[in-house]
């Protein structure tokens, strides 16, 4: 009767519990025994060898089981429900009656239909995605849509795989298998090795060449594959799928291709900008620049976030790429920078060697260019604006790192590219407030010291004060250039650090005659014109937009006011203008 029943078998419920309850009897009765005949024994072994069929056919296909369908399988191909088929308990209780199930015999080969079945389905998935690691993948890097296209269906493969496993833990919780079947771990570690080893294949035959969007969604459909393994405390999987591993050389790779690529934006015969200034009067090549940098880091915020270690390496390319902003400024402007070059010099020459150099190299009066007026200005908002954003997009990730990371060495190598742009911003600024007041000792009608020396012979403030006139014309004139070519915060610096090289002359003619009170109505008079000449000035040209605090006087001038006024307070301002 069995061998007419095997003629009809299906994976289905139904049949295996028959199968089942008419197959117990027999063994049963022949346990221990000789009762069946040679003939009744053959049909035995040939029904027990089709029930082992079927139960592979079950077991291989355990998420293709379907009670309505005459054959018990459905014919497509379908996602996984998340429930165990109704015939997968009947199998194992015939599984069980058939075989010695502690027995690690019986026990691996149950095991093997399981994994046999992730492996079909595994293979089905994979069909998606054949065609890309075929060997001519030539198009792919052609042709946009086909990438973008490649890349959503690998990231499916690995949503799908993911999906499996989830499916099977769902399934193991429902106690149906055996205590030994551990179909979560048997069954990741099928999807997990296959999934990398394809990845692997497609990430060769289709380079990514940046985290576009398709890349990124693929980056984080791996990650999230791997993440949510853990997770599931599923075992380490031996050559499974490891994101970081898979994508390192081609992060490293990006961020290369990225840094390379905005260093020859750097060339000099690549600057297309010159002559040309923004709204906020410098050149549009930094912002274009640092627009650029901004984007990019946006782009690697799905990197850094799965794997903050990589800011490092971002970081050492956005510092050498804003290395070479500055050097290319410095070329592109470098014929208003040759002037001031003299200026510049190593602090331990001093400042009488810096004068020394500068009357030498003088011809005629020092006028502020207008492209010098663009790069200081340009160097400001670098300062003060366009690198504190990158600066600060940077360290937000340092939130990223684990705990114990290196999240305070974030920002290191910026800082350094900071200092560097600060010392020579100052550096210009200075050389700049030296060339103009080198303009005012060029003749004696307008030389300071000059001035208040000959006020010794004068009995008149009025007298005095017509003295100063030129010189004070020659510094309107001056500031009033000064505003027309920079932003009103190096306007400002430029102003205040004139200002207080004037007061300087001042106090060093007084402090090598300080036993001679001679001078000191001279001296008087001379500070209060500089104060009403900058202070004013500055006051007419910026309105409302200037601080109080920026039209006190320097410390120089109040260095100054502290000798001609005994009783008067010492002056610790140490403000820093540039």
């Amino acid at each position: 009767y069995l061998s007419y029943i095997m003629d009809v078998a299906t994976p289905t419920a139904d049949w295996l519990n028959l199968v089942h309850d008419l197959l117990l009897p027999v063994l049963m009765k022949t346990q221990g025994t000789a009762a069946l005949s040679h003939q009744e024994n053959r049909i035995l072994g040939e029904v027990e060898e089709q029930i082992e069929q079927t139960l592979a056919m079950v077991f291989e296909n355990y998420k293709s089981l379907n009670e309505s369908l005459p054959s018990g399988l459905v014919e497509d191909f379908r996602p996984p429900t998340g429930l165990a088929a109704c015939a997968l308990e009947p199998a194992i209780k015939l599984y069980s009656l058939l075989h010695d199930v502690l027995s690690p015999e019986a026990q691996l080969r149950l095991c093997g239909y399981f994994q046999a079945a992730a492996r079909k389905r595994s293979r089905r998935y994979m069909l998606e995605t054949d065609e890309y690691v075929a060997g001519n993948s030539e198009g792919i890097r052609v042709d946009l849509v086909t990438f973008t296209t490649a890349y959503q269906k690998m990231k499916s493969l690995c949503c799908n795989l993911r999906n499996e496993i989830f499916t099977d833990i769902e399934i193991h919780n429902q106690h149906i298998l055996p205590s030994f079947v551990d179909l979560p771990n048997l069954a990741a570690s099928i999807y997990s090795v296959e999934l990398s080893n394809r990845l692997r294949a497609f990430l060769v035959a289709c380079p990514p060449t940046g985290p576009s969007s398709p890349v990124a969604d693929l980056v984080i459909a791996t990650a999230d594959f791997q993440k949510d393994l853990a997770s599931w405390n599923i075992c380490p999987i031996k050559a499974g799928v490891d994101a970081k591993e898979l994508f390192h050389l081609y992060i490293v790779l990006w961020i290369e291709d990225k840094r390379r690529t905005l260093l020859e934006n750097c060339r000099m015969d690549k600057v297309k900008w010159s002559g040309v200034r923004t709204q906020h009067m410098t050149t549009p090549f930094v912002d274009e620049m640092y627009d650029l940098l901004k984007n990019t880091l946006t782009e690697y915020e799905v990197i850094i976030c799965r794997w903050p270690e990589y800011i490092f390496v971002l970081e050492n390319a956005i510092a050498d790429i804003e290395k070479a902003v500055i050097e290319s400024l410095e070329k592109q402007y470098g014929d208003v920078l040759a002037p001031l070059k003299d200026c510049i010099a190593p602090k331990k020459f001093g400042l009488k060697y810096v004068q020394k150099l500068t009357k030498r190299n003088s011809v005629g009066p020092y006028t502020v260019p207008e492209d010098l007026g663009i790069l200081l200005n340009t160097m400001k908002r670098l300062l003060d604006v366009l690198r504190p954003r990158i600066e600060s997009h940077l360290k937000s990730w340092s939130s990223c790192m684990p705990n114990g990371g290196n999240s305070a060495a974030i920002g290191e190598r910026l800082s350094e590219v900071t200092v560097t742009l600060r010392a020579k911003f100052r550096n210009y600024m200075q050389a700049v407030v030296e060339k103009l007041s080198e303009n005012t000792r060029m003749q004696n009608t307008t030389k300071l010291k000059k001035i208040i020396q000959d006020s010794k012979e004068l009995v008149m403030e009025s007298d005095i004060r017509s003295r100063m006139q030129a010189l004070k014309d020659q510094l309107v004139e001056a500031i009033n250039h000064v505003h027309k070519v920079t932003e009103v915060h190096v306007f400002v610096a430029i102003c205040r650090g004139f200002w207080d090289r004037m007061g300087q002359d001042v106090l060093s003619f007084l402090e090598n005659r300080k036993e001679n009170r001679a001078w000191y109505k001279g001296a008087r008079v001379a500070v209060s014109v500089l104060d009403d000449t900058f202070a004013s000035q500055m006051q007419q040209l910026l309105g409302n937009s200037i601080q109080q605090k920026e039209l006190e006087p320097p410390r120089s001038i109040m260095e100054v006011r502290s000798i001609l006024c005994k009783d008067a307070p010492q002056q610790k301002n140490s403000s820093f203008y540039y």
